[in-house]
């Protein structure tokens, strides 16, 4: 049983809780011990609240899950976990990710409450709901970022998470998720809406044009992101817009994932599984560091 909880939990998607270290990386603090130590309770913290909303959407989509072709081998959709365990274990799941995230930071708290609040909306409501679906996911991923500095407040009360960042992530969010919802409507075929309402309702044309509107979004904010004035202050040189090649690369390669291999259907796999794109984005993170650190 202990397995199966673990599977439900998906930590294979814990990556995206990786938006934790963004405070921490571009506040320059990845050399003071005691904020890596708040940033990676943090992390761990959004684990078991993610870990928690992946159960509930299980309990949620029981009846499609059990139609899709990939997601009827789940723990819960296969029969190998009782919904009693799974109700109990997302339950505690969720109570002691926020009592963690409140004993770091009150406004940490306040982030994190508002992430369970999120995905209990989404699970509900939101995800029948076209546009406001994907929508609401990139904003779980600004409410990381937003995370990502509210955990430090407590040792470092003057940090704070650029706008414009907050802006990237947001699109970049809304990127990924459009290239899912893409990947399961074809993936899916006429049995899409069965599994998933809104899919039905993203014609394909509508949504390519979306991803490419979005992708668009993502490089531009990203650019101005590092010249901004306050930006450029922070750092002490606007030699971050060095970094903005890796970006456009890094969508790019994604897009051609997405459009010519079909492989947009798992983000946090791509990331790991294709070589290009994993080798771009330890290439930005580093070159971010020497911008930062290097001074």
């Amino acid at each position: 049983m202990m397995k199966s909880l673990l599977v439900t939990m998906r930590p294979e998607q814990w990556t995206k809780n990786l938006v934790l270290f963004a405070g921490l990386l571009f506040a320059g603090g990845l050399t003071d011990p005691a904020l890596v130590g708040l940033s990676v309770q943090g992390f761990l913290a959004f684990c078991l609240l993610s870990g928690a909303s992946y159960m509930m959407n299980d309990l949620v989509d029981l009846r499609s899950d059990r139609e899709h072709p990939e997601k009827r081998l789940r723990p819960l959709a296969s029969g190998a976990l009782s919904l009693h365990a799974a109700g109990i274990a997302a339950a505690l799941a969720a109570g002691g990710g926020i009592a963690w995230s409140y004993a770091l930071s009150t406004p940490f708290g306040h982030v994190a409450l508002a992430y369970v609040c999120l995905n209990v909306l989404y699970s509900l409501v939101l995800r029948r709901v076209v546009i406001l679906d994907v929508m609401s996911i990139a904003v779980g991923f600004v409410l990381r970022a937003v995370a990502s500095v509210e955990v430090l407040v407590t040792l470092a009360p003057t940090i704070e998470l650029s706008p414009w960042l907050l802006v990237c992530t947001f699109f970049l969010a809304l990127f990924l998720g459009l290239g899912k919802r893409r990947h399961e409507a074809i993936a899916l075929g006429s049995a899409a809406g069965d599994h998933r309402p809104t899919l039905d309702r993203y014609p394909r044309g509508y949504v390519d044009a979306l991803i490419g509107i979005v992708a668009s979004s993502t490089i531009v904010s990203y650019a101005i992101y590092t010249i901004w004035p306050g930006t450029v202050e922070k750092v002490g040189s606007t030699q971050l817009v060095y970094t903005i090649p890796f970006v456009v690369y890094g969508v790019l390669r994604y897009l051609y994932l997405m459009l010519a291999t079909g492989q947009g259907g798992k983000p946090a796999k791509a990331l790991v599984s294709d070589r290009p794109l994993g080798l771009t984005i330890i290439l930005w993170a580093g070159v971010v560091a020497i911008v930062i650190y290097a001074r």
